[in-house]
């Protein structure tokens, strides 16, 4: 897909590839050398993953213009990536003349994001987030653990793993911890692996 990509970009006259990195950490690098106008990051890689690498480039170069191209539509995968300092974000369904001209509006300063983007973003506004604790429970709920294997593994009472998992369905709108796990995976908490 990257090769794809880079090809297809390296045919427009006012673009050029300059580098590929294959690892969140390797994106890094090729940014601090190179400083790209525009920068196409995946949000699944190895080593280091596509938001800790923008947040990592934004941090160092708060004028860095980066755009998330990913197969992630989860309203929450977007979410982390604007808030990491994604200028866009682009599913990688949208691939041709989509990704030119993204790349062409965040390098003139522009915010890139298709309309099934932010319809995803709308549809559950205003956020209501899982804390950090959430997010391990409902991990481990998606592994099949039950309430006193998962007190177990947080280090807490069996009621509190109840009180963890009430607020999981209640935030998600879930009936049951089915429910919940198919919503996070369709939302971008859990990622099918």
């Amino acid at each position: 897909m990257r090769t794809g990509i880079a090809a297809m970009l390296n045919r427009e006259p006012d673009i050029a590839v300059v580098a590929e990195a294959g690892n969140g950490r390797e994106a890094i690098e090729r940014y601090r050398e190179l400083r790209p106008a525009v920068t196409l990051m995946d949000l699944r890689m190895p080593d280091l993953d596509g938001i800790a690498a923008i947040t990592a480039i934004v941090s160092e170069f708060p004028d860095a213009r980066i755009v998330a191209l990913t197969t992630y539509e989860g309203d929450v995968d977007i979410h982390r990536a604007l808030v990491a300092g994604a200028c866009g974000y682009l599913l990688k369904g949208m691939v041709g003349t989509e990704v030119v001209s993204a790349t062409r509006a965040v390098a003139r300063g522009e915010r890139v994001i298709p309309s099934a983007v932010a319809h995803r973003l709308a549809e559950h506004t205003p956020r209501v987030d899982l804390t950090e604790r959430e997010q391990t429970v409902l991990t481990l709920v998606a592994k099949g653990l039950r309430d006193k294997d998962i007190a177990r593994v947080i280090g807490r009472t069996e009621h509190t793993a109840k009180v963890h998992v009430k607020s999981i369905l209640a935030k998600l709108g879930a009936a049951d911890r089915t429910e919940a796990v198919s919503i996070a995976i369709a939302r971008g908490y859990l990622h099918a692996e």
